[in-house]
């Protein structure tokens, strides 16, 4: 029997060592490789071609959610599941429509991991039952609607957050490898969908919705 081949993306090392320990439990399942934020996790991902990626949400640089929308792009073969300590309905809401297969919470034990491990890489989904009840709220209608964010662009999540972040315009013109016209131009764009006029809001906002995170 083939094993499930995993990647765990974490940007602490002893988190993604302790899921690593546990996994070795199982005989069904390897890590195959880890990554210390998004722009390795797409890397490995690429190179590696895990049936499962685990991603955390706030990784220094690209973080869990521009990671997750690359991989799906590059590697749409690739499960990813969610491991966040954001149970908030936002945040699910956000990557079940970026296309992940599974969510679960960081306080999970080792059995709801594998189970999920197990689930995706069946082709089926996961979520923690100590979430699920949002998702099944947002169906029947009993949550409010979304945010802006879910109408910008793949690109303009990427400025946002860097600009969250301090990036300068020159800075994230080189990151992204585009122009600093460019980079106005989506800077722009990103007031104009998310009525934020100030860098400061940017970074109150992008704090709010889990783009970024205060350590």
């Amino acid at each position: 029997m083939s094993r499930i081949r995993v990647l765990i993306a974490d940007d602490h090392a002893l988190v993604r060592q302790g899921v690593a320990a546990m996994l070795a439990f199982h005989d069904d399942v390897e890590v195959v490789g880890e990554a210390g934020d998004g722009a390795e996790a797409v890397e490995k991902t690429v190179t590696l071609g895990p049936d499962v990626a685990l991603m955390d949400i706030a990784m220094p640089g690209l973080g869990g959610m521009e990671a997750t929308l690359r991989i799906r792009r590059q590697c749409p073969r690739t499960r990813i599941i969610v491991i966040s300590q954001y149970g908030d309905r936002e945040y699910v809401e956000r990557f079940l429509k970026a296309g992940v297969s599974g969510y679960i919470l960081k306080t999970a034990g080792s059995d709801e991991l594998i189970s999920a491990i197990r689930a995706v890489a069946a082709g089926g989904s996961y979520l923690s039952s100590a979430i699920a009840s949002t998702v099944i709220e947002e169906y029947r209608g009993l949550s409010p609607a979304t945010d802006g964010y879910d109408r910008l662009t793949d690109r303009e999540k990427e400025v946002l957050k860097l600009l969250a972040e301090g990036a300068s315009a020159k800075e994230i013109a080189v990151h992204l490898g585009i122009s600093v016209k460019t980079v106005g131009a989506h800077q722009t764009s990103l007031h104009e969908k998310l009525a934020i006029h100030t860098r400061a809001d940017l970074v109150k906002y992008a704090i709010k919705i889990g783009v970024i995170k205060l350590d």
